[in-house]
This record gives structure tokens, sequence and C-alpha cells, in this order.
């Protein structure tokens, strides 16, 4: 199988960019720059004014690890191939020749340089797609790390080394013009500055060089104390400024005619910031990080200080838990590695939110940004999610991995509540000391109260509101070992807990009045291992239970015993989810399998393998959508429910040949968003799709409305004339009739004779005639091609007229040799049958009475009939296997 039975590829969510640095490419029509960031093995398109995703291109078979574009053209380099991409969508050329992976591209004029892993230089014609010229360097005493173009030098490209040094070479003539005295450290960045013969230089050591390279000499040096020179760009819109960034995500403004440092960005991103660029002529800075993020930064102030205008961010690093809102079908939240909580809407990706890092103290670290990473509570492990109440107070209710802390987020604020429930026994204790942790979690469905159980067994209750301690189930504890599942029924009647020994218990959720009584269990259900969770469905009373022995139990909690027990695993379980009307259950395996249960019949109806393991799933309210993140990947992926728009057979699985293995990075590019438009095509790079295949019969491209509306022209002529009253001339004549002379009855009379008339409109219909574009076509050399594709242009009523208005033999005799080379191409079929309908409607009567005509017609007859006899054998054959069929379902419901 190439696909799941039930679930189809949609498309993927969270992704922006990675290490890879960005490109940018201004559109004219577009009238603003576009962004062009790597998310692995496919590249997004974003406009700047609003960071509108525009386009996704195709997947490659590999990583990309470099990209330059233009205002036609993107090249990337995945491995060693080049491949330039039309419309950030289509690859239309690819240029093959190095045999490690390139790490640089340039576009120089006409050319294409690459350079790879072997330090070897290639330059390529971008129109013929030809070598042009090869340039190994030695690698011992200079590794290319870097290049650019020096403005108004023609020709000449400036290299940079590991080794610290610069080499100015003419690729025209291959020859080594100057070489510059090095540097310490390497060097890392070079870029152009507004002067000519200047070149900014980063260096590893953190040491930024302004050098001019037509005297080889060093105008200014600045010393960047958070480490290396990642990314260099100067400002263009007036003041002389150039900015710096750095692996740890800091931004430096440098004034250049105080020679200090004008203003620092210091928390700009969480990762190393690998593109750093001033747009053409504005005072906007954009900056790409390793973090999964692309930041707009805006310099309006008088200080230079510059603020964030505008940002697209996914996770930073691997999500663990995705849920969907049960009061937005269209909302999505995951939690990762990173410690926030993001909102992600699967309609449009402008409408994505986060609602914050988990924090200590999240006021603090909101005052002082220097502290905010210290105070960063460990990732969420689990979540709940009640929308009951969400305008109220906090309804979202995570766990923390390896912490004794519960805290509390507000959907409808985004944000993160001021409440971390914990135990009163633990108050004193700190949480270096404290060993104890949360270990599941469960917000009741009134939004009021919020269980949680423990590592040490104990299984507390919590008001969600005021984060006031409401009671504590067991006595001392509600288990001996580790609580790994709670679970309460809709109607606040029972609690459910399971632990690492196997116990499902099953307690009263309301408490007693008496002081210090704790309630005890009124039922044990004895499970066959140890629970890893629970997965409660709200609107029955079914809960499924996951077991240390990858099975699968699912308990009817009201009957309080197991109904269902279904066992297929090939190894842990990772994560388990109910359809909404509790007949699927589908569970994820780190055995990379995704399967779906039939809970009436305890049986597989569908399974299938993606090449990373599911490490956490979710499906939507209305079972729209199926959400999956996976171990390794920064995004999470969408998948369609089929059962929902097509008929679906599902039947129990038997073999394992079933299962369908899809790539993730497939899911890259199923959402195009916009439509990014596209420039004037550069001449020899058009590409056209064939206008045949093979031997077969092809439709055109015109739409179907055409050409039906060609053939019934006549109805609707007929339909669409005015009423009658409408077309009764009027008693009164006109003012431009001429005059009669006066009788003796009458003083005026006016000459309404329609004479003159028709002789006016004999001639103007003549005349008409003459000019007709078909008529002119036939009486030139036009080729047979090109006359197809003017009228194939044409509106209907303009053919119309054209094909009914021929009266000439010669023309008619021609338009018929042209409808048997149409019939003979086996192309426009659909039109070629039309223009023969209506030919034949208007001048039967004149091919008839023509020798000429009906020999022509003969010939068109037997192009007609070779066509004709083709379709009608496939057809014929067709329609027999559906009669096949048919009968045999009648036969066997007989039977």
């Amino acid at each position: 199988m190439s696909s799941s039975k039930i679930f189809a590829r949609n498309r993927a969510l969270g992704y922006v960019c990675n290490h890879v640095p960005c490109t940018t490419r201004h559109l004219k029509r577009r009238q603003e720059t576009v962004i062009v960031s790597s998310v692995g093995k496919a590249f997004h398109s974003y406009g700047v004014n609003h960071l509108t995703l525009l386009s996704v291109s195709e997947p490659l078979t590999e990583e990309i690890t470099c990209m330059v574009a233009d205002r036609r053209w993107i090249f990337t380099a995945a491995g060693g191939k080049i491949q330039g991409w039309k419309r950030a969508v289509h690859v239309v050329s690819s240029f093959e020749g190095h045999d490690k992976p390139i790490h640089s591209l340039l576009l120089f004029g006409p050319l294409l340089i690459s350079i790879c892993e072997d330090n070897i230089v290639k330059m390529w014609d971008r129109g013929s797609r030809e070598l042009v010229a090869t340039l190994p360097l030695d690698a011992k005493t200079f590794t290319v790390s870097s290049l650019v173009h020096p403005q108004t030098y023609l020709n000449k490209i400036v290299f940079g080394s590991e080794q610290g040094g610069l080499e100015l070479w003419n690729l025209k003539t291959m020859s080594l013009i100057h070489k510059f005295k090095p540097w310490d450290s390497s060097v890392l960045v070079l870029e152009q500055a507004p002067a000519l013969d200047v070149l900014g230089i980063g260096l590893a050591s953190g040491l930024i060089v302004l050098h001019n390279i037509k005297f080889d000499e060093t105008l200014l040096e600045f010393s960047q104390d958070w480490g290396p020179v990642t990314g260099l760009a100067f400002r263009t819109d007036g003041p002389p400024i150039l900015a710096s960034s750095s692996p740890s995500g800091q931004i430096v403004l440098w004034d250049l005619e105080e020679r200090k440092v004008a203003s620092q960005i210091t928390e700009a991103h969480e990762g190393t910031i690998t593109t750093l660029k001033f747009l053409q002529g504005e005072p906007l800075l954009l900056s790409t990080s390793s973090d999964n993020s692309i930041k707009m930064w805006i310099f309006d102030q008088q200080d230079y200080t510059g603020r964030l205008l505008r940002f697209r961010a996914g996770h930073s690093a691997q999500p663990n838990v995705v849920r969907f809102c049960p009061s937005n079908p269209n909302h999505l939240f995951t939690t990762g590695g990173d410690s926030s909580l993001r909102v992600f809407n699967v309609i449009s990706e402008s409408m994505n939110f986060s609602m914050g890092r988990a924090s200590y103290n999240r006021k603090s670290a909101k005052k002082k940004k220097e502290i905010a990473e210290a105070l960063l509570m460990p990732q969420i492990t689990e979540m709940s999610v009640c929308p009951t109440r969400e305008k109220e107070w906090d309804n979202i209710a995570c766990l923390h991995s390896n912490s004794p802390f519960t805290t509390t987020w507000s959907y409808d604020k985004r944000r993160m509540g001021d409440h971390k429930l914990m135990p009163p026994q633990y108050a004193k204790a700190t949480r270096v000391t404290l060993e104890v942790y949360a270990s599941a979690v469960q917000i009741t469905n009134c939004g009021n109260f919020v269980v949680v159980g423990y590592s040490s067994g104990e299984v507390e209750r919590f008001n969600i509101q005021s984060g006031i301690h409401r009671c504590k189930y067991g006595d001392p504890k509600a288990h001996k070992g580790c609580v790994r599942g709670v679970a309460v029924d809709p109607l606040n009647q029972w609690v459910l807990t399971g632990c690492n020994e196997g116990l499902v218990k099953f307690w009263k959720f309301r408490i007693s009045k008496t002081p210090n009584l704790n309630p005890k269990s009124l039922a044990v259900l004895q499970l066959s291992d140890g629970v890893s969770f629970f997965r409660i469905h709200q609107e029955s009373s079914l809960m499924c239970v996951i077991l240390e022995d990858f099975s699968i139990s699912i308990i009817d909690y009201e009957m309080k015993k197991v109904v269902r027990k279904l066992e297929a695993h090939g190894g842990q379980v990772t994560d388990a989810c109910f359809s909404s009307d509790a007949r699927w259950v589908i569970t994820s395996c780190m055995d990379g399998r995704i399967r779906t249960w039939d809970i009436p019949t305890a049986s597989l109806i569908d399974v299938f393998k993606t090449d990373s393991p599911c490490i956490s799933l979710s499906l939507s309210p209305t079972g729209q959508y199926l959400v999956t993140a996976h171990v390794n990947y920064l995004g999470v992926f969408l998948w369609s429910n089929k059962t929902l728009y097509s008929h679906v057979s599902l039947r129990p699985l038997t073999s394992t040949k079933s299962e369908a293995a899809v790539e993730l990075s497939e899911l890259f590019t199923l959402d195009r968003g916009e439509v990014e438009d596209d420039e004037d095509e550069e001449e020899g790079g058009a590409t056209s799709e064939p206008d045949q295949i093979g031997d077969l019969a092809t439709f055109s491209n015109v739409a179907s409305v055409f050409w039906k509306n060609l053939l019934n022209y006549e109805i609707i002529r007929q339909r669409n004339r005015p009423d009658e009253s409408v077309l009764q001339k009027s008693v009164t004549a006109p003012f431009f009739l001429p005059q009669l002379a006066p009788t003796l009855t009458q003083d005026v009379r006016f000459d309404i004779s329609t004479k003159e008339f028709e002789e006016d409109k004999a001639i103007s219909k003549i005349t008409l005639y003459e000019k007709t574009g078909l008529t002119q076509a036939l009486d030139s050399s036009m080729i047979f091609a090109d006359l197809a594709t003017r009228l194939a242009s044409l509106p209907s009523s303009s053919l119309h007229y054209e094909i009914v208005s021929l009266e000439d033999p010669a023309h008619l005799q021609k338009f018929v040799k042209f409808l048997s080379w149409l019939f003979s191409t086996k192309t426009q079929i659909e039109l070629a049958e039309s223009y023969l309908s209506v030919f034949l409607k208007a001048h039967t009567e004149a091919c008839l009475s023509n020798q000429q005509l009906t020999n022509a017609l003969s010939s068109l007859e037997e192009s007609h009939s070779n066509v004709w006899e083709t379709l009608k054998s496939e057809f014929m054959f067709n329609l027999s296997v559906i009669d096949n069929i048919k009968r045999f379902n009648a036969s066997s419901v007989a039977m």
C-alpha cells in the first residue's frame, strides 16, 4: 500500500527555518521582499510585510546545505547537487559535478559559483547549465570558508579562509590578483559595505574588521564579547550602523562614526543567529536562527535601539505532547523540550501564537531577561485541557519532567497562570531535595478541580481557580507504587487511579466532611501488568489503559471491568486517543507504527509506519485531523481522515503486508499557502508541457463551458432574446428620417421604406465578412497549429459567428482541411467535434452543392473515423467490465 486506508498525508506545522542561512529576493510585482528559509529537505518563502507563508517547495532527497536567490531564481544545494527553482515550487534546472557536499553558493552575473567540502570552486553557466571552469584550491594552506563579490570589481571574487587570510581572484583569467595579510582567526563572514572597496570581515575570535581591499588597509576594528561573529549587516537608510550577531543569540549595533557600541539586543534568539540582513533602504533588520524563528526588528528610535516588529516561530526543541483544543477544533496545543506551550492553527499559520515558556517566577523572568533562562522550568511531559471555565480562570494543567509542580495555564489569556500546585506536606521542601514528582493529571469536566498523581503513590485534588488543596485520596496513600494514571468521570462521581503495580482503583469523588478522614477506594481492578498511562473518553464510560507489557485494556468504569483487550504492539506504546464516537482507539508505538483499532470488534483495522517513532498524537473533536509528533522532528504532522469525505472499506487486518510506509518529509510540501507571483520569464528558460502523450487522444486545456456553449449557441441566443414588446417598432418616426411632399390631408410625412436600410445591411454584412479574423487567417498562410490556438482563445459567441459567416467555397474547403488536420493530430478532440458540429449545421447545403467540398468532407470523415474507432474500442471495453462487475455483485447478493 502507498498510504493508510484511513489517514491521508496533509501537511507539517511548526517549521520556520533551521541552521542554514536564509536568503532574500525582491519581487517587483508584489512590491515586497521575500525570505527563503530552509526547513530540512524543503524550503519556505515568506513575505516580509506580514511574514505570510507564500509557498512551500517540493522535498529533496537530501538536506539543504546552502541556498541563494535573485528575483527570478532560487538555487539550493543538497549534497553535491545544485537545483534551480522557478516560483519557489518547481525544479527546472540541475547542476551536478561535486563529489562532496556544497557549503557555499554565490550568484555572479550569468554564472553560479559553488564551493564544496573538497575545497573545489566550480563556475556554472545558469542558462546552458554547463560547467564553465573549475578552480581547485589547496586545503592545507587556504580552506575557503566564505566568499563575496566586491562592488564594481569586474570578474573578481574575494575568498575568506579558515586559516584567517583573504585572496582576490579574477575568475575570467583564473588568476590570483592579491593575497591579503592573514588574521589570527578563521574568517566566518564577508559582507560588502555601502562604501566602495570596503568589506566587513567577521572572525571566529569575535573580531570585526572593516578592511579597504583596494589599498589593503584596515579602517576599523571592533571586538564582540559574545563569541564568534556569525553575521554582519550594514544599514543603508542613512545612519552608519553595522550589526553583528553571535552564536548565543545576541545582536550588537555598532556606530561607525563614533566607533562604539550604539545598542544591543541581548536576547534576540535562543540559538545561533545564522542570518543577519538590513533591508535595502529601510530601518528593518532581518534575523533568523537555529531556534526555528524568523524575526524582524525595526530601528525607529533616536538612540538606535531596536524593537521587535514581527516574528514567526516554532518550537526550538522536539515537541513531546500534542492535544487538540476541545472548544476550538482548529487549534492545537503543543509542548516541547524548550519548555514552551504553543498553539497552532490548522487552517492558517498567521493565527499561530505562543503562550510563553514555563517559569518558576514568571513576573521576574519577564522583567529581567538575563535571569529568564535560570528560572525556566523543565519541559512539559503531560497536559490536561478543559474548555468549561476557560473564560473565567485557568483551564490547562501541565506536568513537568521530574518536577513536583503542576502548572496552570489560561487559553483565553494566552499565558501561564499564577498557580503552581503542590501538596501541602511538601510545601517546605526545596525542589533540589524533593525527589517526588507529579506523574499524572486530569482536570474535571466541570473545570473547577484538578486531580494530580505523584511518584510517591499519593493522589491529590486541588481547586484550579484558587490553587487551594482540597483533599487527598487514600490513607495514607492511594497506591504503594508510582501513580501512572488518573481519570475523573464527566459527572464527578468517580476518580480512577492506576499504578505501576497493575492496580486500578475506584474512588468516590466527594469526600466526607469529617476532618482528617481521607476517602478509601471502593473497588480495585487487577490488571496483567503495570499501568503506563490512562486515556478516558468523556462522552462514554470507556477508558483506555496502556500497560507495560505493550498491551491495551479497554475498561468500562461503570461496570468496573475490562471489556476489550488489544495486543499487537512490538514496542513501548507512547500515546493513545479515542475517536469522538468512541468506536476507534488510535495508538502510537516506538516501532514507528500508528495503529487504529475498532473497539466493538477488538480488531486492528488500519496501520501505517513512519520513518521516525511517534511520541504523541491526538484526534480533533470533529474527527477531521489526526496530529502526530515524532522523534527528532521540530514540527508536528497533520493527517486527514479519509472516511469523512469518501467511502472506506474497513476490515480487520490479518497480515502485516497491508501496512503503509510514509516518509515524513513528504508532508512538508502540501500546504502551499499563498501563491508567489512569478517574475518575467528568462530567455530560453521557459518550459512547456507536451500537448500530446504517445498515440492517445487528448483534450485541450480550454474550459468545458466553451465548447458546450458553442454547441448550444442557438438555444442560448433564443433564451436571451428580449421580449416582443421591446422588439416592436415605435409608431413615432425618428427625427432623422427623410420627409415626403405634403398632401392635402397631411402636412408632414416621413419616408419609412426599408429598401435603403436593407442595402446598408447588405453592405455592412459584406464588410463584416471581409474583416472576419477566420477568413483573414484562411486567406493567409497561417499554420494550422496557430489557427487552432487562435480559435481556442476566442469567446464562444465570436467563434460561432466567424464559422457561420464563411461563404466563399475556397474558405469552406480550407476550413474542412483544417478540421481534418486537427482530427489527425488527436489533440483538442472536444474542440474539433464542436467546430465540426457548428460547421455542418451552417454549411451543409453549400457542401453538398460543391463537388470539391464533398471530396474534402470525405477526407474529413476518414480522419474522424480513425480517432473515433480508437475511442470507441476503449469505451466499449470499460462498459463491458463495469457491466460484468454489476452482474457479479447482483448474483453475490442473491446468493
